[in-house]
């Protein structure tokens, strides 16, 4: 059976990990220990990884959709028989609302087929695979639970459907009829920790499923342009953070390829402190930060003392160092894409940038970490002075180039950040000696990106110090406040990223990128707003929006020439866009109504 593609799939999350239901009704990925677990359904990286999939038996359309503010699918099969739903939820704890979601979550998967017209027969496969595809297990059957256990992995699933067995699958068939209703709950548990795994009706998972994602909703209630969006975007965003922690990763899944068939197929289920930082500062702008100083504590744990050695840009979701990669040579890949590879040795660079966006967000929080705890005021120090000590040092830059480092511009941009927001903490983090000493590095930054950083040849401000080279990063620098988007400068070089760079609203990273960068088109989206150009700017992160699978998810990428998502999925650095360009918009607009009612008209009286 093929794989569907990356943007078919809907996303469920409980706060501990994901999983990826397509649109033909298979669980196509879950790690149900936690996001970056090896997988009992892998069927995205290998046809013979794993799936669980509830269908109907001929042909059948789909459509489906969330439960209103909710990470809970329902898909809607309709065949020339019948209709049936589908729905879908990873089950968060009994009775856990608002920010007690995702702490304690049973790790259960549920689906429940409900008929709603005629008779639809129906058929269920499940074939679980542990160790990403490695290792198969016996399914054995007592008291109408399912048993199955491989290694550290324990699974029972129960369901009122009879089952037969074959090796390692189950199979089963059924008729939905009108107002009939199938439950199957799939429970997992550690093999030797002495409990059995949760079995809840699945009827009662989906309820409290949608009562707990409701009750978060309803504390985050933005109301800026493009609310919509920006509220699916924070759910997807709050899914895709491990609630023990409060870390959020990078992405749900591993190694789905930024080209189809290509080789740079990366992991990204950990923890980026630029994805992390970038997380914080959208989530105060879709009116989520109230958790901000146990964030940022879980950071400073994380990293613990440092001296003169790089920060530790990225870590496993309770904190783990050690992220060294290795390939999963028994997978074929998504569309043959290789190697499929599990951990992400970026963990080794130097990625000067995340000093500033940590910083930022802490400068964005301060109200919320007041009083600051010893633990975030040794981090942010720390940081400041990494900056004064590194701002000169190449670096692998936002992209993570794993090549030789390069001077680049906007990890030169981000250090001034950090210094510039080291300053304005002033007396809360530092000595007067340390604030003076923030200060004159900042300036020296500076100096050194006005000076380095444009290029007179390409007329704008290019990615490497001394280098003909685009780069879409540098259009962080108005975002960050190191010029303002209204600068000649600055808009000349938004021109020229944005002609040589983009098409159809869609921005590369660089020439020659595979496809593009989908939080770089909402970047441009908000130095357009930040410019004054509101038209243009709403009319691109129109085009963006668009570009969404039908649940409003986002890929890490999306191609120029067909439109298709790729990347890991979904990805939170586009939906961090996509909430940062809204807010920005939203600000711009007000900016300017202010501006109109201020102005004088021709029937204002004047004061002489």
């Amino acid at each position: 059976m093929r794989t569907g593609r990356i943007s078919e799939h809907g996303f469920l999350a409980d706060g501990r990990s994901a999983a990826l239901v397509d649109r033909e009704g298979a669980v196509n990925w879950w790690c149900p220990a936690r996001f970056d677990s090896p997988s009992v359904f892998g069927r995205l990286l290998d046809s013979d990884a794993g799936h669980w999939s509830i269908r109907p038996e001929g042909e059948a359309t789909s459509t489906r959709s969330y439960l209103d503010d909710t990470l809970v699918l329902r898909t809607v099969f309709a065949t020339g028989t019948g209709t049936v739903a589908v729905t879908d939820a990873l089950a968060l704890e009994p009775g856990a609302r608002g920010h007690e979601i995702g702490l304690r979550s049973p790790r259960v998967l549920a689906r429940v087929v409900e008929g709603l017209t005629g008779e639809v027969p129906m058929r269920v496969d499940y074939a679980p695979r542990f160790e990403y595809g490695r290792v198969g297990a016996y399914l054995t059957e007592r008291d109408g639970v399912v048993g199955a256990t491989a290694g550290a992995c324990h699974l029972e699933l129960r369901c009122d459907v009879p089952l037969s067995f074959d090796g390692g699958t189950a199979v089963g068939r059924f008729t939905a009829r009108a107002g009939s209703r199938h439950r199957f709950t799939l429970g997992y548990a550690p093999t030797y920790d002495g409990a059995a795994p949760a079995l809840p009706d699945a009827a009662d998972v989906v309820a409290e499923t949608v009562a707990g994602w409701r009750s978060w909703s309803a504390l985050h209630d933005y109301q800026g342009e493009f609310r919509d969006e920006v509220r699916r975007s924070a759910l997807a965003v709050q899914g895709m953070t491990y609630g023990p922690s409060g870390a959020v990763v990078a992405a749900a899944t591993a190694s789905l390829p930024e080209k189809p068939g290509g080789d740079r197929n990366y992991d990204y289920r950990f923890v980026w402190l630029r994805d992390f930082s970038l997380t914080l500062q959208a989530l105060w702008r879709a009116a989520c930060p109230d958790e901000a100083d146990r964030q940022f504590t879980w950071v400073a744990r994380a990293m613990g003392r440092i001296g003169d050695e790089p920060v530790p840009i990225m870590y496993g979701v309770e904190g783990e160092r050690d992220l060294t990669e290795h390939d999963l040579d028994h997978l074929a890949g998504y569309a043959g894409s290789r190697p499929v590879v599990v951990g992400n040795n970026a963990w080794r660079q130097r990625q000067n940038d995340v000093l500033g966006e940590v910083l930022d967000a802490a400068w964005l929080l301060r109200y919320y970490l007041d009083p600051m705890s010893p633990e975030v005021r040794d981090l942010l120090r720390t940081l400041a002075d990494q900056a004064v000590r590194g701002w000169h040092l190449p670096d692998s830059g936002m992209w993570e180039g794993r090549g030789p480092e390069r001077h680049y511009v906007s990890s030169k941009v981000e250090c001034w950040t950090a210094l510039d927001r080291a300053v304005r903490f002033g007396s809360r983090i530092g000595e007067p000696a340390d604030v003076a000493r923030w200060a004159a590095a900042r300036d020296e930054v500076r100096a050194a990106v006005l000076t380095q950083g444009w290029n007179e040849r390409v007329g704008a401000y290019t990615g490497v110090f001394g280098s003909d080279e685009l780069d879409a990063s540098v259009l962080v620098m108005p975002l960050v406040g190191f010029l303002p988007a209204s600068d000649p400068r600055m808009r000349a070089t938004m021109d020229v990223i944005e002609r040589r760079l983009s098409r159809g609203g869609l921005l590369r990273r660089w020439d020659g990128d595979p496809a593009g960068f989908v939080i770089c088109s909402f970047w441009l989206a908000a130095c357009l707003a930040e410019a004054g150009e509101l038209d243009r700017a709403r009319r691109l992160f129109g085009q963006v929006a668009a570009r969404t699978n039908d649940l409003g998810l986002y890929a890490e990428q999306i191609d120029q020439d067909t439109g298709e998502q790729v990347g890991n999925f979904p990805q939170a650095y586009s939906h961090i866009g996509l909430i940062i360009a809204a807010g920005h918009i939203t600000d711009a607009a007000a900016r300017a109504e202010a501006s109109r009612a201020a102005a004088p008209t021709a029937a204002s009286p004047r004061r002489s």
